[in-house]
């Protein structure tokens, strides 16, 4: 099971994306705080919409609590501060996959540690960041494809039609 850790989390709207988005990926959702909002707030459920109680999802007072909790866990570190893309790496499927808070992401007192496993989602000019619920899926989905879709449905159908290639 992939892993997405947030910390310290901020905006309500943002970790009901994401969560939603841990739903239909069978990944669990870390949550790092302080959060600037509370679990029962309504517009993380209304973002995340009936899917929040499907969710599986663990909070930590800290990121010491995070990894006394997930010893020898494979953490990267999302950053725009990264040399290193996102897809430059080989995501294990029980890899964690972590991003900063909204209005400054991670700490660079964590980053410097973990300098090989920061990555970056290239962008153009000056952009400070992609929003961080699409960025979550940027990277998570890269993970996800490295690991062959596991247990995803990765077929669709129409509704009331067939496509044309299942008529034969």
């Amino acid at each position: 099971m992939l892993n997405i850790v947030l910390f310290e989390p901020e905006i309500p709207a943002n970790t009901g994306n994401i969560g939603r988005t841990c739903v239909a990926t069978g990944t669990r959702l870390h949550l790092i705080e302080p959060l600037g909002f509370s679990l029962d707030e309504k517009q993380l459920k209304r973002a995340g919409m009936d899917y929040w109680s499907k969710l599986d999802v663990r909070t930590y007072i800290d990121f010491q609590d995070f990894c006394d909790k997930n010893p020898g866990a494979k953490i990267y570190m999302a950053t725009t501060k990264s040399h290193k893309k996102y897809t430059d790496v080989s995501y294990e499927d029980d890899c964690y996959i972590m991003f900063g808070k909204e209005s400054a992401g991670i700490p660079e007192e964590i980053l410097v540690d973990n300098e090989e496993n920061c990555v970056r989602i290239p962008m153009m000019g000056e952009i400070r960041s992609l929003n961080l619920s699409n960025s979550v899926a940027i990277v998570l989905y890269e993970a996800l494809r490295q690991n062959d879709f596991k247990t995803m449905n990765t077929e669709g159908h129409l509704h009331r039609l067939h496509w044309h290639s299942e008529e034969n």
